[in-house]
């Protein structure tokens, strides 16, 4: 899967679809940023907070994409929560692998070991499966998309997913770099979608990241030597020249995110992928939200950032409706 895709696996979609956006949310327990992984140093506090999201969301017609890991499949509360929704054709959810908290627990808890696409390909395939059947079971259904925790899919990742029922992987996070970390490198990676394979179909929907400045058809080739130039990417970004945007709340100033939006829209990207983290709903869990403010703050960005999309045409979407609308053979 972490092979760079050719043109002719662009996907397309049906006439009139796009351009169309997916509200991913990463759906996760709330843990220490700063702290080395741990199996259990963790808390679910912040699932309190879904149903408000949720309710936001429906106010403005967005039906979330919830990418469940283990404690969140395993809280009676979050199943719940996120159930109703679901049952109500009002949310979508996914499964979330992060392996040092998804069992079995045969790893070392390690950096190396939080991409799951790092571990023993059994390994890797049993904590996915784990978690597959937990989420089905749960949620009584089966679900068809995922995103690999910290994005770190693997040379066996494909053959799970393909061997589980996953239609739609959304783990690429375009034009990051992970290596430093032992992580996957997706700089050179695009932001348009891709099928990963045709037999069986398996839709890559990355993560959408845009360069936008005046040297922003040179980005994938000046970027990356800008982030080893001390200061070098944040110079580019004050005086306009080149700046790497992603789009979520999470660090990324409503400003921004409307540019970013229409950089991709330029582009002739048909679909614009959002994400944030849900302990972000609640003050204290992530370095974005520290703050009762602060939580406001995400949802002021997400009311602008769909403003800004509706006025330019961008409609929500689901999952079901791009793998739909995608151009099967």
């Amino acid at each position: 899967m972490l092979r760079l895709p050719t043109a002719d696996q662009a996907a397309q979609f049906a006439p009139g679809f796009a351009p169309v956006s997916l509200l991913t949310v990463d759906t996760e327990e709330g843990f220490d940023w700063d702290k080395p992984f741990t199996r259990d140093q963790h808390d679910l506090d912040h699932v309190e907070q879904i149903p408000r999201f949720q309710s936001f969301c429906e106010e403005l017609g967005v039906s979330p994409l919830y990418l469940v890991d283990w404690p969140i499949v395993q809280s009676a509360r979050a199943r719940e929560i996120i159930g109703d929704a679901v049952r109500r054709g009002k949310a979508e959810v996914g499964v979330q692998l992060h392996p040092w908290v998804n069992p079995p627990f045969d790893e070392e808890v390690n950096t190396f070991n939080s991409f799951a696409g790092n571990l023993p390909a059994e390994l890797e395939r049993e904590k996915f499966t784990r978690l597959r059947d937990a989420i089905e079971e749960g949620f009584g259904t089966a679900p068809i998309s995922y995103r690999a925790g910290r994005y770190g899919l693997g040379p066996s990742t494909k053959a799970i997913l393909h061997d589980t029922g996953i239609r739609v992987d959304t783990s690429v996070r375009a034009l990051f770099d992970y290596s430093e970390q032992d992580g996957p490198n997706y700089e050179d990676f695009p932001n348009h979608p891709y099928w990963v394979s045709r037999e069986p179909e398996l839709l890559e929907l990355p993560v959408t990241s845009v360069y936008r400045g005046a040297l922003r058809r040179s980005g994938a080739a000046l970027f990356p030597k800008l982030t080893r130039i001390p200061r070098g990417a944040g110079i580019a970004s004050r005086t306009g020249l080149l700046e790497r945007v992603r789009l979520t709340p999470e660090g990324t100033p409503l400003g921004a995110a409307k540019k970013a939006v229409d950089a991709a829209l330029d582009a002739g990207l048909p679909v614009l992928v959002l994400s944030f983290h849900s302990p972000s709903l609640a003050p204290g869990n992530t370095p974005y939200t520290h703050s009762d403010a602060d939580v406001d703050r995400l949802y002021d960005w997400l009311s602008g950032v769909y403003a800004h999309m509706a006025a330019h045409k961008v409609a929500p979407s689901t999952v079901a409706d791009i793998w739909a609308a995608a151009d099967h053979d």
